[in-house]
């Protein structure tokens, strides 16, 4: 009898120290903050907020039809087994701070990282160069050959555009070492909380709603502009709100495009705000199971039929391992399926510069090495 009451204290102790860590380990600062005070109370006001959570404009369930979480864990950990990189990814690594402000270009930097400049304004959207996107650092780690830039590389930043605030888009200890290079951070409602709670001063934090549109000089217009998603980065979700952009120069107009699934709001953002001249779209950890809040291969076309874009940039792939499908399967279906729609497809290497205005550069299918 004392035995079995030792075993049952040992489990019981156990399993609360184990719940004890799991719960100081969600709390340490790499989790951020769940938004609180003024900025919930404007939350509050937003009308894409209900019921205690951010909403999508049309009806967006994690799961498809008859596919349970039990489904998908089964899937990942015991089907599941796509195909990564067995070798060093080819790059072309672009020196980001010896680029000529007069040149207007865009650098991929793999997964939904990359920078641009249009008329000396540098832009850097979700910058995650840590090596991986977890909140620890054994997990989902960066294909060799696919994570060339640091925060040392990075220039000063006029726009940090942060889309939403998973692992794989808002990278804490990246985010920690470019503080001192960022002028303003764009984001979308709550976000900021996150932000303080790492350092930054709210006075280079803008957080918008949908729709909402934000000026800083005659040249440069930003919208904030829904995308059909999700928001977490601990055990509650939706309490941050996620985004798509939309940035208009005189010369230059540019969708960036974060995560979604295909919805109808690409067509009114493109009725709004297209034509687009660029149209950068996620193509990459997608899955029938979860088709909802990720496109499909051939989704990304419709979209940029919506959006008037006349050039497609895809990215979300190519760096992580987070869905079922082979590495390198998203840029050889959107490269197939491109030949059949009017507009241009641009498949760079990471780190490989594209000069934005020339329409008729060239890219090799390097993911077929």
């Amino acid at each position: 009898m004392k035995t079995l009451l030792k075993v049952m204290l040992f489990i019981v102790t156990g399993g609360f120290a184990i719940l004890l860590g799991i719960i100081l380990f969600i709390n340490t600062e790499r989790f951020g903050k769940i938004p609180s005070g003024e900025r919930l109370e404007r939350i509050k006001k937003s009308p894409n907020y209900k019921n205690g959570s951010f909403q999508n404009l049309q009806p967006t369930p994690m799961l498809s039809d008859g596919v349970g979480l039990f489904d998908v864990l089964f899937e990942y950990f015991y089907r599941s087994k796509p195909k990564e990189p067995t070798t060093k990814l080819p790059s072309k690594r672009t020196d980001l701070k010896s680029i000529s402000p007069k040149e207007d270009v865009l650098i991929w930097m793999g997964h939904s990282s990359y920078y641009f400049q249009i008329n000396g304004i540098k832009f850097l959207v979700d910058p995650v160069l840590s090596g991986n996107a977890s909140p620890v650092t054994f997990t989902t780690k960066a294909y060799d050959g696919a994570d060339i830039y640091t925060a040392d590389d990075i220039p000063k930043i006029d726009y940090l555009i942060l889309t939403h605030d998973h692992w794989d888009h808002m990278d804490y200890r990246t985010l920690k070492r470019l503080k001192h290079k960022v002028k303003r951070i764009i984001t979308g409602l709550g976000n900021g909380s996150h932000l303080e709670r790492w350092g930054f001063s709210s006075d280079v934090i803008y957080e918008g709603d949908w729709f909402d549109s934000l000026t800083f000089n005659e040249e440069l217009k930003i919208h904030v502009t829904p995308a059909r998603h999700f928001s977490g980065r601990g055990l509650q979700r939706n309490k941050t709100l996620w985004a798509s952009f939309v940035i208009k120069l005189p010369n230059y107009s540019v969708y960036v495009g974060g995560d979604s699934g295909y919805g109808t709001h690409f067509k009114e953002i493109g009725e709004k705000y297209g034509p687009f001249d660029l149209a950068v779209l996620e193509n990459g950890q997608y899955d029938e199971k979860w088709k909802y809040i990720h496109m499909l291969p051939g989704e990304q076309l419709k979209a940029a039929t919506d959006l008037k874009a006349k050039t497609v940039l895809p990215v979300h792939s190519s760096k992580f391992t987070l869905a079922n499908h082979n590495w390198n399967e998203p840029l050889q279906k959107i490269a197939e399926k491109a030949m059949k729609f009017r507009y241009r497809v641009i498949t760079p290497m990471i780190g490989e510069m594209v000069l934005l205005n020339d329409i008729n550069q060239k890219f090799s299918e390097w993911w077929n090495f």
